[in-house]
């Protein structure tokens, strides 16, 4: 990762345990998706960009389910809810533009904080309050491969998932 989208993807990532205008995260992060569906020559579909703004409300991993009664209270009378494969498709395809990562402890998703596209990521999750800060440090990616060379294992992507306290919960600030 060269040094300007490092310093990109720490001021980005940070905001997760950080008071910002969430509203600008959530547009800023849709306009991106828009812009490379745009460029790839991908499909993204109203249900599919209602699901990533939904993901995007917080900077906390979200479950299917949870993304299904969102929609369905969303929809209200005005439309049918989608069903839960419905949902599934739309995560996947999501997860493959790299617009959202699978928080595989959690059995849920989060919003992309680093950029659409293939990247090593470590994924700090405060298990207080559950917010969610999105890393890709080439130390430990380094230090990943360099162990999967000793020992003969060919790395080809890296997803860290570290359980700990966010600033505010170490510090009390949540009840």
């Amino acid at each position: 990762m060269d040094k300007q989208l490092a310093t990109t993807t720490e001021a980005r990532a940070t905001l997760a345990f950080a008071t910002h205008d969430h509203g600008r995260c959530v547009q800023q992060a849709l306009s991106q998706a828009r812009a490379a569906c745009a460029e790839r020559g991908a499909r993204l579909t109203q249900l599919r960009e209602e699901v990533l703004r939904l993901v995007w409300q917080s900077h906390r991993p979200v479950g299917a389910y949870a993304l299904l009664e969102m929609l369905g209270a969303r929809a209200g009378s005005r439309r049918r809810q989608p069903g839960p494969p419905t949902v599934y498709r739309a995560l996947e395809f999501l997860r493959e533009q790299g617009f959202v990562h699978r928080v595989e402890s959690l059995n849920a998703y989060v919003g992309c904080q680093i950029g659409a596209g293939p990247h090593d990521h470590q994924l700090y999750i405060c298990r207080g309050c559950g917010a969610t800060l999105e890393s890709a440090q080439p130390a430990i990616r380094a230090a990943v491969a360099h162990y999967g060379e000793e020992v003969g294992f060919a790395v080809e992507s890296m997803a860290l998932e570290v359980i700990g306290l966010c600033p505010a919960c170490a510090g009390g600030e949540h009840a």
